[in-house]
Formats: C-alpha cells, sequence, structure tokens
C-alpha cells in the first residue's frame, strides 16, 4: 500500500520548495501525495501564477484561508485544514519554511496523531520578534522529521535538544526549483517588457512588518534606496501589503525606483539573474542570488541563512541610511565572490524522498 502524505502550503515562498519535493515524491508507488493550497496568499500573482512557472498541479483541496492578524489567519488555516486530514488521514504532513500555514499546519496534524515532517526545519535569526522565527521554533518542537537546508540549522537543532536521529541534512529545495527552470526563465522577455535594455540595474523587495510596517524604518529605507537609485535604476516589485503603506505614507519615491506589480517566477527569476544588486529582506532570496553569484544587501539586521553569507554573496545592510549606503559602497569597491554551498545542487528533492521512504517505511502505521 503506497504511504499517504499531505503536502500543506500557502504562501509564495512556500511553492518552489513544494514543487521538486511533489515530484520527487510523486514518481513510482511509494507514496501517494494531496497538495492543500491553505490560500494564505491568495491573488493569482502571488499564487496562481508561481503554479503555473512551477508546474505543479492544481491542489487537491484549496482552503481558501485568506488574510487577516496572523492570529485569525493561523486560526482559520487550522479551522479549515482539521476536516481536510480527517477525511484523507494520512500518515505524515509535510510542512515547508516558515509561514503560517506552516505552524497551522503542523499544529493540527500534530494534535490528530499525524507525523510531521518539516522541509527547512532549524533555521534561526534568534530574532524573536519575527513571527516567522516563533513560527520556525513552534514548528521545529513538534516536528517527527526535519529537512533541513545547511550545517547551522543542524547545529541549531542539536542544540535545542532535538535528537540526532531526526535531523536530516539534504540541501535546498528552492535551489533544486532554480537550477531546473533557470535556462526558461532566461527566455522570458520581462526585460522587453519593462523596457530593460543593457544598462545595469538593482532588484528590491521588502515586505517584512518589521520593516514597512514602521514609519521611521520605512522612511529610513526609502531615502537609502533613493541615493541607491542615482546610481542606477531599481526595479521593485511590490508586495500587496508594502504597496498599501507607501501609498498611505509622505515619502516621495524617485522616477528611478520603479515600482511593479508582483511578477511570476520566471519573470521574477531572470530579473535577479541579471541584476547588478538585489536589496531585500527575503529569506529565499538570499539563497537564490548566492547561486546565482549575485550580490545581495539583506535590509536587516540579522539572517537565519548564515551560510549565504559565509558561502554565498550575501550581506547583511541594517535598516538604517547610513548602514545600508556603506554596505552599498562595499559592494561597489569589492563584490561579493561567493561559492556553492554544500548540496545544494538540484537534489534535494530526491535526498528528501529517500529519507521519507526510509522513515515511513520503517515505521509503524499510527493507530486509528
Amino acid at each position: 500500500m503506497p504511504v499517504e502524505l499531505v503536502i500543506v502550503a500557502g504562501a509564495r515562498p512556500n511553492f518552489m520548495k513544494v514543487a521538486p519535493l511533489w515530484n520527487a515524491l510523486s514518481e513510482g508507488r511509494e507514496f501517494t501525495v494531496t497538495l492543500v493550497h491553505t490560500g494564505q496568499h491568495f491573488d493569482d500573482s502571488m499564487s496562481g501564477q508561481f503554479f503555473r512557472d512551477l508546474g505543479l498541479p492544481e491542489p487537491n483541496y484549496h482552503l481558501g484561508a485568506g488574510g487577516g492578524s496572523h492570529a485569525q489567519q493561523t486560526a482559520q488555516i487550522m479551522k479549515q485544514l482539521e476536516p481536510v486530514l480527517l477525511e484523507r488521514s494520512p500518515r505524515g504532513v509535510i510542512v515547508v519554511g516558515d509561514v503560517n500555514s506552516t505552524v497551522a499546519g503542523a499544529l493540527v496534524a500534530k494534535k490528530l496523531g499525524i507525523d510531521v515532517v518539516h522541509a527547512e526545519g532549524g533555521l534561526r535569526s534568534f530574532d524573536r520578534t519575527m513571527p516567522e522565527e516563533i513560527n520556525r521554533l513552534v514548528t521545529d518542537a513538534i516536528s517527527d522529521v526535519l529537512l533541513v537546508t545547511e550545517r547551522s540549522a543542524v547545529n541549531n537543532l542539536v542544540r535545542e535538544g532535538v535528537a540526532p536521529e531526526r535531523i536530516h541534512l539534504v540541501g535546498n529545495l528552492m535551489i533544486d526549483s532554480l537550477r531546473k527552470h533557470l535556462s526558461r526563465a532566461m527566455q522570458s522577455d520581462v526585460r522587453q517588457r519593462l523596457g530593460i535594455a543593457d544598462e545595469r540595474y538593482g532588484l528590491v523587495t521588502l515586505h517584512r512588518p518589521a520593516n514597512v510596517d514602521d514609519d521611521r524604518k520605512r522612511t529610513e529605507i526609502l531615502e537609502a534606496l533613493s541615493v541607491i537609485a542615482e546610481e542606477l535604476v531599481l526595479f521593485w516589485p511590490v508586495h500587496p501589503r508594502t504597496r498599501a503603506r507607501l501609498e498611505s505614507g509622505s515619502f516621495p519615491l524617485p522616477p528611478r525606483i520603479r515600482l511593479l506589480e508582483p511578477l511570476g517566477y520566471l519573470d521574477f527569476l531572470r530579473l535577479q539573474a541579471e541584476s547588478f544588486i538585489v536589496l531585500t529582506d527575503s529569506g529565499g532570496i538570499q539563497e537564490e542570488t548566492t547561486v546565482l553569484g549575485v550580490p545581495c544587501l539583506t535590509l536587516r539586521e540579522n539572517t537565519e541563512r548564515p551560510i549565504t553569507i559565509e558561502c554565498g554573496t550575501n550581506r547583511l545592510a541594517g535598516t538604517t541610511k547610513d548602514s545600508i549606503l556603506q554596505a552599498w559602497r562595499t559592494v561597489l569597491q569589492a563584490p561579493p565572490r561567493g561559492v556553492l554551498p554544500p548540496l545544494w545542487d538540484g537534489k534535494a528533492g530526491q535526498r528528501c524522498r529517500a529519507v521519507l521512504s526510509s522513515y515511513f517505511q520503517g515505521s509503524k502505521p499510527q493507530e486509528q
């Protein structure tokens, strides 16, 4: 009998990790995989386009959780997910990343006695003011299998008392997607659509509440971006919540900062691959720029992905105007030259499959 697994995802950063996992687990007859989309990101530009770009099938279930506060959204996902898991009665539930869908899926599964697998476990910013950090800590604490991307995550989990046999260093699922789709992304006509010729340009993403909701911090970042825009055009695909903050603020952006609607995966990947620099507060983009060899300034005081600094092209720039401009000048003088982190080779999905095959074929079926 195939082992039934449910993959729970719902936000844009999840989908690039889910695609290679779904592909690997769907090979052969060992697993039956059910895909649940929580609807945490619910419009086409933040969700539907990514499914099409990544070749993911239509979800078996779409919960339609929508927005709201962290508590409201998490509670809604849990409420909608429970009957699905009761209906499917899977052997395991796989959650990915650190969004509200991740912790909600883990909590519902564990309370029903279903084994929890956390893909991208063990990452730590050590900043508990970040909602994502709370989601990571809670999810890892109740997960039975932890699939991790880098050695620091292994060390974090061991230090927190997680049994080593539950921890598996498998590489980075997001990089599997990047490697698989990069050549197709480079055929995107996004540069022509945006009127980008041969000039160098920068790419900006900004979405974390600590940056966009705080008026003072947001203004400091915008002032720094405005200075950088004097030297190269900045293209900024704007997250919906960020756009709302920009429109409600009083800081006028110069025309060389070009605000865009959210981009699909392939369009964004081409812009990222050919950009002179990326300025972001995203975790996943730190990883992608490392593999692409593109300098990245992370507009934060910390990162849960230290390997992108140790091996890669990422540098912490802080969130003040002065710190960001200092980091910018350093990159101009000495662009970082990264190397590929261990196991970021496009084969993480197959390693995950091997781990789950061993775990579920060797573990006892859950009691009914």
